[in-house]
This record gives C-alpha cells, structure tokens and sequence, in this order.
C-alpha cells in the first residue's frame, strides 16, 4: 500500500478507520480512501499525526450529509494549520494537484488565496477546527496555578498593604465556591367561588365563637378544643 514500508506504525487500516466512522458511512469505505491517508506525504511525522487527526474526529459528520473523501480533505487542512502553515499553504498541500492546475491557467495568488478562504469557512472544515482545539482554561492550567501561587504570596508577603488587599481580594474572586442557585417557585392561588365560600364560612365561624364566648356559653379553651369538621362513618346495611 504505496508508503507502508517506511513504518508500520504510521499506517491507517481499514480496521482503524472501519471502527471510527459513524455507521451510516461505512458502506462509504473505499481502499483508495485509505490511500489518500496513507500516501498523503513523504514524512513519516506529519503522516502519524494525519492519521491520528483522522481517527480522532470523525463525530462531525454524525450531523450533516458529508462525504468521506471531504472528511479527509478537511483533516488533512486542518492537520497543516495546527502544525502552522498559512491559509494557502495548507490549500496547496491539500489539494496539490488543485493548486497547481489554477496557477497553470494563470490564477493570481489572490485569486487563488480566495479560494483557499473559502475552503477555511467549509462547515465542514470549521466542525474539525473545533474538535481539535482544547478548551483554554484547560490549555492553560498550569498558567492558572501560578497566578494563584503569585497572588497568594502577594498576600502573605508583600510589603504594601494595597498590594496585600488587591491579592487577597482577587483570590476570594477566583476561588470563592460555586454559589448555590435559589430555585424560585411563583406559587398563584386560583381565586374561584370555592375559596370564596370557605372565606366567609370561616369568617362567621369566628363571629359565632366570639358571642358565645361574650355570652358566657364557652371559654377559649373548648374552642381550641372543638371539631371543625365532624366525620360520620357510613354504615352498610
């Protein structure tokens, strides 16, 4: 298979690729395919880190009708732009044989790098861009470590106390805890007849309780005391 002998090791296989790729795409397979990432250029790095990039972002054709082939273009672009190539660079070393035809028939670099633009904006293209790059609070982590260890002896240790101040102040900000989210409920009471009628029945319950206990019929105790409701159990005959 063209440049297999140069390492093993740098080699995609039909198996590799076979157990990445969404299953709607699999009948999409072909050997040819597999060549293109194999014979895609005489150094065996950038070979490795091709076929690596391949196996690694193959959910961005789980949305969207893409073919295989321009899967493997996309990669092999953005494979070039991660390892610093220009725009046009990485055109001309994706579509070597694109490239030289349009400076053949007399294409200007301009016209040439619009293209190349435009094959940058391919959301196709775009989708593998994101799947590459690492979050940046994650890239920076050790970064984050060493300003709170510089801020933290700032604190400790420096002599000015507004420096003290500013130092401590920004760790409380950065590495205050999550703050627990309130969940609010608006809780709405449907003001139909019902509740109504159960507000003046209670109303004159009150009034009744407070003439008899004028009258001396009964004490506050015995209303304390006294069923609201009286249950009566059915008897079955």
């Amino acid at each position: 298979m063209g440049e297999a002998k140069a390492s093993k090791t740098a080699i995609l296989t039909k198996d590799q690729m076979l157990r990445v790729l969404p299953k709607r795409l699999k009948g999409n397979y072909t050997d040819a395919i597999l060549d293109s990432v194999n014979k895609c250029a005489q150094d065996q790095s950038f070979r490795e880190f091709f076929r690596d990039n391949v196996l690694s972002y193959t959910s961005v054709m789980q949305s969207g009708r893409y073919k295989l082939t321009s899967y493997v273009s996309a990669v092999k672009y953005v494979s070039h732009k991660l390892l610093g190539d220009k725009d046009i660079e990485a055109y001309a070393k994706t579509f070597p044989d694109r490239y030289q035809r349009m400076k053949d028939e007399g294409n200007s670099q301009n016209v040439i790098a619009s293209f190349a633009s435009a094959f940058k904006k391919n959301k196709l293209v775009q989708g593998v861009f994101e799947q590459s790059i690492m979050p940046t609070h994650i890239l920076n982590a050790d970064l984050f470590q060493k300003a709170i260890n510089t801020q933290a002896e700032l604190m400790m240790n420096a002599r000015s106390e507004k420096v003290r101040s500013d130092a401590a102040s920004s760790l409380m900000t950065h590495l205050k805890p999550p703050e627990t989210k309130k969940i609010e409920l608006d809780i709405g009471l449907k003001q139909d007849q019902s509740l109504a009628d159960l507000r003046e029945a209670t109303g004159e319950l009150v009034r009744m309780q407070r003439k008899q206990m004028e009258d001396g019929n009964i004490n506050a105790l015995e209303i304390a005391n006294s069923t609201i409701i009286k249950t009566v159990d059915s008897v079955e005959s």
